[in-house]
C-alpha cells in the first residue's frame, strides 16, 4: 500500500510539473499540456483508489477484531464435558463435536429401543454449556435408581429421547434443547448415522462395542468404525475449517477420542485446519486401554490410526498427585500417564506441562485452568480482547 500512494503521488507531482511548464510556456493547446493533464488526472485517480483500498481493508480489519475467536472441541464421555465448563466462561464461538459410539447404559438402550444415536455424551455437553438453574442441571443429570423400565435411565437422556421423536430427528432435537437451555455455543453429533465401534485384540480376537472394548483384557491392536465410511454432519467440517483452535480430548484414547478421528473427513478437515490443533492427554492410564501408556504413545496411537499428524501443541499435567490419590488409582490398576518431553518434541509438539489437575474425588482435569491455557495459546485475555 505504500508503494501505491508513492506511486501516485510521484506521478500526480509529475503531471503537475508538466502543467506549470507549460503555462510558463504558454503552449496550452499542445501535447506537452495533454500529458500533464493526463498524468494529474491518473494520480487523482490513483489516489482516490488507494483511499477507497485504505478504506475498506480498515473496516476488514475491525471486523476481524471484533469477531470472537471460534474455538472447536472433539471428544466424548466425561473429560470433554469438563473442559466446556471452562471454556464457555470466554466470549468465543464454541462448538463441541461430541462421538455417537457410545452403546453402554442408557445411552445403549434408548440407541436399541429407538434406533436414535446415543445421547449420553451429547446431555452431558449440553448441560456443561448450559447457562441455567442449578435445579435444571441436576434434573437433567438425574438417574433413576428404581422401576423396571426406568432404572439406570438419565432423565436428560429420556428428554433427548422424547424431543428426538416429537421433532423427527436428533440433531434439530439437539438444536431446540439448545435453545431451552440457553447454552453457550453449539453441540453436534460427529455424524447422524448409526456408528458402532469395533477392535481387533492382539491375539487377533474381535471385539464390537464401544462398552466391550475395555473389557477384552488384552492390548487394543486397532479400532475402527462400522461402517467405515461415516459421513460427518456438514456443521461439523464448516466448524473445523472456521476454527481458530481444534482441542481434542481429554477422554478415553480408543472409545471416546479416536471414534471421532476416524470419521476420514474430520481428519482430513483437521489435518488442512489453519487453526491451532490442541491435544489434552488423559492424567491417568486406563485399565483395558492404555496400560503403560506414555503421552507419546497416546500421539503415537492416533497417527497410527489416522494416518497423518494433527496437532501443534500437547497439554499434560505436570505435577504429582497426593499419595491418597495414588493409592486410590493403584488399586484400579491405573497410573499417571509418563511424560516423555522429548519423545513428544520429536513428534513435533510443543509441550505444556503444568498442574491442570484438581483432585476430590477423582483427579480430573481443572476446567478453568485448561481454559485459561487454550485462550492463551490462541492469544485471547481473561478480559475478552484478542491479541490473534
Amino acid at each position: 500500500m505504500r508503494r501505491w500512494w508513492l506511486l501516485a503521488w510521484t506521478i500526480g507531482i509529475f503531471g503537475c510539473g508538466i502543467l506549470a511548464g507549460a503555462l510558463n510556456l504558454r503552449r496550452l493547446h499542445n501535447e506537452t499540456f495533454a500529458l500533464g493533464a493526463v498524468a494529474l488526472v491518473l494520480a487523482m485517480l490513483m489516489l482516490a483508489a488507494g483511499w477507497w483500498r485504505t478504506l475498506r481493508e480498515t473496516r476488514k480489519k475491525a471486523k476481524q477484531d471484533k469477531r470472537r475467536p471460534r474455538v472447536v472441541t472433539i471428544g466424548g464421555g466425561t473429560g470433554l464435558s469438563v473442559i466446556l465448563r471452562g471454556l464457555k466462561e470466554y466470549d468465543i464461538d464454541l462448538t463441541a463435536v461430541v462421538t455417537v459410539a457410545d452403546d453402554g447404559g442408557s445411552s445403549g438402550r434408548l440407541r436399541t429401543d429407538f434406533g436414535m444415536p446415543p445421547p449420553g455424551d451429547i446431555r452431558n455437553c449440553l448441560v456443561a454449556l448450559a447457562d441455567t438453574e442449578p435445579l435444571l442441571e441436576r434434573l437433567l443429570q438425574y438417574r433413576f435408581a428404581g422401576g423396571s423400565g426406568l432404572h439406570g435411565h438419565s432423565f436428560g437422556n429420556l428428554f433427548l429421547a422424547a424431543m428426538t421423536d416429537i421433532l423427527g430427528d436428533f440433531e434439530t432435537a439437539i438444536r431446540e434443547t439448545s435453545r431451552v437451555l440457553a447454552v453457550r455455543g453449539q453441540v453436534l453429533p460427529a455424524a447422524r448415522e448409526d456408528v458402532r465401534l469395533r477392535a481387533t485384540l492382539a491375539d487377533g480376537t474381535v471385539v464390537e462395542g464401544e462398552s466391550q472394548i475395555p473389557e477384552g483384557g488384552q492390548r487394543i491392536e486397532k479400532v475402527e468404525l462400522v461402517p467405515k465410511d461415516v459421513t460427518p454432519l456438514p456443521e461439523v467440517l464448516t466448524a473445523i475449517a472456521e476454527a481458530d483452535a481444534i482441542v481434542v480430548g481429554p477422554g478415553s484414547l480408543y472409545t471416546s477420542v479416536l471414534p471421532n478421528l476416524l470419521i476420514p473427513e474430520v481428519a482430513q478437515a483437521i489435518a488442512e485446519s489453519k487453526a491451532k490443533c490442541i491435544y489434552i492427554c488423559n492424567v491417568m492410564t486406563q485399565p483395558g486401554e492404555t496400560d503403560g501408556f506414555s503421552a507419546a504413545r497416546h500421539v503415537q496411537e492416533i497417527y497410527r490410526h489416522v494416518e497423518q499428524r494433527l496437532f501443534d501443541y500437547i497439554l499434560v499435567n505436570g505435577a504429582s498427585l497426593p499419595d491418597e490419590a495414588l493409592e486410590q488409582y493403584q488399586a484400579q490398576r491405573s497410573y499417571p500417564v509418563l511424560v516423555d518431553v522429548e519423545a513428544l518434541h520429536q513428534l513435533g509438539l510443543k509441550v505444556i506441562a503444568r498442574d491442570f489437575v484438581h483432585y476430590a474425588t477423582y483427579a480430573r482435569h481443572d476446567s478453568r485452568l485448561i481454559a485459561d491455557e487454550i485462550a492463551s495459546i490462541i492469544g485471547y485475555d481473561q478480559h475478552g480482547a484478542n491479541r490473534w
